[in-house]
């Protein structure tokens, strides 16, 4: 099964009183790499965050996004009872000497800067376990996206190399009659150039044959088959690990073996011909580049 590099993967959960939101986002890239947008408290974490996702997605460039939102409740709060007493002897000093009633420290006082301050957050173990198990969560519905969006992807590829194989028995059925044509042109050009009676038939069936065997595609026609069904057994046998940069090394055989075709053909139907398959070749190159 051909797996697709774009994907997506989203899961939720909560502990304690927090809700924790984790998004994964891959696009197309030649190598693995991740970039994160993590809530401040999971800086110390990134490292296992990475190995987590890593360890599910081989390839591509992967966007992780983590959101942590405290719940309705409210935050815990924290007095800073060593700034209230210094904020009280000041407050009093001047309530003396104005005045002012006591009674109306003490609201002042809490409403000084400082004095009351939510208290630090911070992942417990139990968090971290449940950031864990979402990030694992997550990565696993971006594979499983990639499955989906991978199927017509190598539907469209195994079509791509069915129909280089057609074609290159379409150039077969030239080959024969490729061969006769050589030699009208080479006896052509002889008459032309030397005369009728003026040219040794033998010698011009020697040269023919050395000339045949320097323009035989036997061994490439048989190298370009192999190809094409290694391909195919490759991409049968992919898996969410990654076989898009085998595939694309064995389509620079294929691209090898229908450039040779196409320099020994030396016949305007057979070039045509390998016209088309370079075309399909480069459609299968451009397909193989959205696989991991």
């Amino acid at each position: 099964m051909i797996y697709s590099m774009t994907g997506f993967g989203k899961a939720e959960g909560h502990t304690g009183n927090k809700e924790i939101i984790v998004e994964l986002k891959s696009l197309n890239g030649k190598q693995f790499e991740i970039t994160n947008k993590l809530n401040p408290l999971l800086k110390a974490y990134e490292a296992d965050i990475r190995k987590i996702v890593s360890r599910q997605l081989k390839r591509g460039s992967v966007d992780i996004a983590i959101f942590v939102k405290q719940d309705g409740a409210a935050k815990p709060m924290k007095i800073n009872t060593s700034l209230a007493q210094s904020y009280y002897a000041s407050i009093k000093e001047i309530s003396s000497a104005l005045g002012l009633a006591e009674e109306q420290i003490l609201p002042t006082l809490m409403r000084l800067p400082e004095v009351v301050a939510p208290e630090a957050e911070s992942v417990t173990e139990e968090d971290w376990a449940v950031i864990e198990r979402l990030v694992t969560t997550a990565a696993d519905q971006l594979v499983n996206h990639r499955m989906v969006e991978g199927k017509p992807i190598g539907t469209d590829l195994l079509e791509r190399i069915d129909q280089i194989e057609k074609l290159l028995i379409q150039a077969e059925v030239h080959e024969p009659r490729r061969i006769e044509r050589i030699k009208e042109r080479l006896v052509t050009m002889l008459e032309e150039w030397v005369g009728n009676d003026k040219w040794d038939a033998n010698r011009l069936e020697q040269e023919l044959i050395y000339y045949i065997e320097k323009i035989d595609i036997s061994e490439e026609k048989q190298r370009l088959r192999a190809h094409c069904n290694y391909f195919k057994e490759l991409a049968e046998t992919a898996g969410p690990e990654g076989i898009g940069k085998k595939l694309g090394f064995v389509l620079q055989e294929v691209g090898r073996e229908i450039n040779t075709l196409g320099s020994k053909a030396n016949d305007a139907a057979m070039q045509q011909i390998v016209v088309q398959m370079k075309d399909e070749l480069e459609k299968a190159k451009e397909q193989v580049l959205n696989i991991v």
